[in-house]
């Protein structure tokens, strides 16, 4: 995967700023659907949404632009000199050209989130194409296979951080199951004022460098958090259970469709109207928990695929996630979107209201979570206080164990290792006949012991919140699985990593070191686990496939293109791979430029199974 600098040109953008008429006309920077109400064209009488680019003949430009946000000027890579880029709308069915350009003076490209399509279209530089060189344009082309709620982002440097991401509706061929009044697209995303290699260079100089929210001394004497017993134990581990976030609210401001918490972006609704949100985490590294106080919202869609209806409070979403949901408000009043950061560091806001210029309460920030020996991997107090009601849904397969007749996944390389010690603690314990272990080291700074399923659990911080939060477990596929056999081979892999020196990698090697790929053949079936062995959340994205979880009613699993792995925690799905080289990656842009990202090669003949 190549890596890219930024090359900025002050000067231009600083005659940019000045032909636009300085802040004032960078208001209007923005799409059309992503505009405040009072600020922009809000769509046709039934609440559709302002035109978007569609048809079969697409031209975006990638370059930079000024930006505002919360009344404050910076820069940004932008798509059509917009962030978020402008809103593509396609129909399941068509054939599609994109034209991409590049005015930047680096290599840039679009990937194409969770879209079906051929791997050389995939926009992944050195795995899928070449890159887009400065000054050249190149064409993507494809069939669209499916319909919903995407996004498409750079996947050069680290570009994505810096505005370069936009989202994608794409229209079912037929009736949708989903009825609806209205809709609002609404991207959720991080920004900051510091150069991303700033940010980068920042987490490897040291570890919580962003993390403004240690426990005090005033708080260790009044014994809140942690006892002095606990907090030399973690520090002799080299941790801190209130690193949550690697880049937090100390600096980002949390993004709505552009907008700061300040500029109040307001999407309206008549009283009565069944509204649909398409919610897509677009964040460089920010896991969101999204609530609207006073409305339910009731799930209709994971990743754009349709589930089962499922009524809820609350969800947290995951970089690179979509969620559709619906509400129903009936009072003629206004609500507040609240995106708050899974660290409780800082929030994205924005108004639903009947009219321009209403607003509601903007919720206090709830306290921060802390991390917990469960989050270690260590699960000594068992799955008592997890909502198994979740889990009476007729099939469930269990993800820790293979099905029956299907060989244990095979240990992997010279990563292998009897023992590994952390504490005293003997980490030939967990499993040792149906788990490889990967060894102590630079890259690995911990071994989960004892990992488990925690898909029943609703994510860090959010256990005991008082209402309804959705949970993996909740979601049902809609429509039958297409592909229902059972997997013919298993494949493990752990997700490793040093918080402390901000190394991060797939079975303990980072994608700097070469190993070699995850091969498959096409169209076998494999359940593949993953074991996070790391004290941090990963959101983690295989391009150009959907999988199955491995668990819901038989037919109608699940079906998703990213997964959050919690810490300690692991996470099973089947897949039946498509020919091509296909990037895997931890969608926390920070990790994966760390070395969190592998390939997945897949052949049409026989080959090499996978290690």
């Amino acid at each position: 995967m190549r890596q890219t600098g930024t090359a900025f040109d002050r000067r231009r953008f600083l005659q940019s700023f000045a032909v636009l008429g300085g802040g004032a006309a960078l208001a209007s920077l923005l799409p059309g659907w992503a505009r405040a109400a009072g600020r922009g064209d809000h769509g046709d009488e039934h609440g559709q949404g302002p035109p978007a680019l569609s048809g079969e003949d697409i031209r975006l430009s990638i370059g930079h632009t000024p930006v505002m946000v919360d009344g404050v000027s910076a820069h940004a890579v932008t798509i059509n000199g917009t962030v978020p880029g402008p809103l593509i709308r396609l129909k399941e069915g068509q054939n599609v050209r994109l034209s991409v350009t590049n005015t930047l003076h680096e290599e840039t490209s679009i990937h194409w989130h969770g879209l079906l399509l051929p791997f050389q279209m995939d926009g992944v530089p050195g795995v899928s194409f070449p890159g887009i060189k400065p000054g050249e344009t190149f064409v993507y082309e494809f069939h669209v296979r499916q319909s919903g709620t995407y996004w498409y982002h750079s996947h050069s440097g680290l570009q994505e951080q810096m505005g370069h991401y936009g989202p994608i509706i794409i229209d079912p061929a037929g009736d949708d199951p989903v009825a609806f009044d209205r809709e609002h697209v609404v991207v959720l995303s991080d920004f900051s004022r510091l150069h991303p290699h700033q940010i980068f260079k920042k987490l490897k100089q040291q570890a919580g460098a962003f993390n403004y929210q240690h426990q005090t001394i005033g708080g260790l004497i009044a014994g809140r958090d942690q006892t002095l017993a606990e907090r030399l134990d973690w520090a002799r581990m080299l941790m801190d259970p209130t690193d949550i976030s690697d880049v937090t609210g100390a600096a980002y401001t949390f993004l709505i469709n552009g907008h700061g918490p300040k500029d109040n972006w307001t999407a309206l609704f008549s009283p009565g109207e069944r509204v649909r949100l398409r919610f897509i985490n677009a964040a460089a590294q920010s896991v969101f928990n999204v609530r609207i106080p006073g409305l339910r919202m009731t799930v209709v869609a994971a990743d754009g695929q349709h589930v089962r209806p499922v009524q809820v409070d609350e969800f947290q979403i995951g970089n690179a996630e979509t969620y559709d949901v619906i509400v129903e408000p009936a009072e003629d009043k206004a609500f507040t979107i609240v995106s708050e950061s899974v660290d409780r560091s800082g929030l994205g806001r924005a108004t639903l209201a009947p009219r321009p210029g209403m607003s509601a309460d903007v919720p206090p920030l709830r306290g921060r979570p802390l991390t917990t020996m469960r989050d270690m991997g260590m699960d000594m107090g068992g799955m008592d206080h997890v909502a198994m009601d979740h889990t009476a849904m007729g099939h469930d397969a269990m993800a820790a164990s293979p099905p029956p007749g299907l060989a244990p996944p095979r240990a992997r390389g010279s990563d292998i290792m009897g023992k590994a010690d952390m504490g005293g603690m003997d980490m030939s314990m967990r499993n040792p006949e149906n788990a490889p272990q990967v060894k102590l080291g630079p890259g690995v700074q911990t071994i989960a012991p004892m990992p488990v399923d925690r898909t029943g659990e609703p994510g860090q911080g959010l256990e005991r919140v008082g209402h309804r939060v959705l949970v993996y477990r909740d979601l049902a596929a809609l429509e039958p699985n297409a592909d229902t056999r059972p997997p013919q081979r298993s494949l493990e892999i752990h997700l490793t990593g040093n918080m402390e020196r901000f190394i991060w990698g797939f079975d303990g090697r980072k994608f700097s070191d070469r190993p070699p790929p995850y091969a498959f053949r096409s169209g076998e079936r494999v359940r593949v686990t993953l074991v996070n062995d790391t004290m941090m959340a990963h959101p983690i994205h295989l391009h150009g496939h959907f999988f199955e979880l491995t668990f819901g009613p038989a037919g109608h699993l699940p079906r998703k293109h990213t997964v959050i792995v919690l810490p300690g925690g692991r996470v099973s799905f089947d897949l039946t791979p498509e020919t091509g080289d296909w990037a895997f990656h931890c969608h926390m842009l920070y990790h994966m430029h760390a070395g969190m990202f592998q390939v997945f090669s897949v052949r049409d003949t026989p080959g090499e199974d996978a290690r």
